[in-house]
């Protein structure tokens, strides 16, 4: 004799059976559909927080002092008679060109540009004329000097500066 367990169904009792048009799923599942969001979610953050990670790190740390860019004294110095315009290369790491419109000669300016950068000086006259000359020094030592004359002269003094040193980052 097996000693079984049985139930006893009442005549007229309902049975847990599932409904014929609804889908049966297993457990695990049900468990899988049900945690989506929080799976959705989670990648999100991670996504996130790897994209700060790498930031950072192509950044720098916010405590890191700027890096300096080497530089090289340049005199620019303009002379003559009458107002010109006068367009240089500047001192900013980027080396932006600056320009000084009608200035009074003589003009003289010295800075300080980044290497790898050409110092230029370029020298335009206005419609009234005369006469202006430009001389560009690098270090100290005349490197260049150019004349402009007549309406609209134009004239340009040009230097070549060595490219910085690799850093040994």
């Amino acid at each position: 004799m097996s000693r079984g367990t049985q139930e006893k169904v009442e005549p007229g009792a309902a049975t847990a059976q599932a409904a014929p048009d609804e889908p049966t799923e297993p457990a695990s599942a049900r468990r899988i559909l049900a945690d989506r969001p929080g799976i959705v979610a989670a990648v999100v953050v991670l996504a996130l927080c790897a994209g700060l990670v790498l930031y950072s790190v192509l950044r720098g740390e916010p405590g890191d002092p700027p890096r300096k860019v080497p530089t090289a004294a340049v005199t620019y110095e303009v002379t003559g008679e009458g107002t010109v315009d006068i367009t240089y290369q500047g001192a900013s790491e980027k080396g932006t060109a600056e320009t000084v419109t009608r200035a009074e000669l003589p003009w003289r300016k010295e800075i300080r540009v980044p290497l790898g950068r050409a110092p230029v000086v370029s020298v335009v006259l206005g419609a009234q004329g005369g006469q202006a000359k430009c001389a560009l020094a690098i270090k100290g030592r005349h490197v260049q000097s150019a004349t402009a004359d007549g309406a609209y002269g134009r004239t340009n003094c040009t230097g070549v500066l060595p490219s910085p040193a690799p850093s040994a980052d």
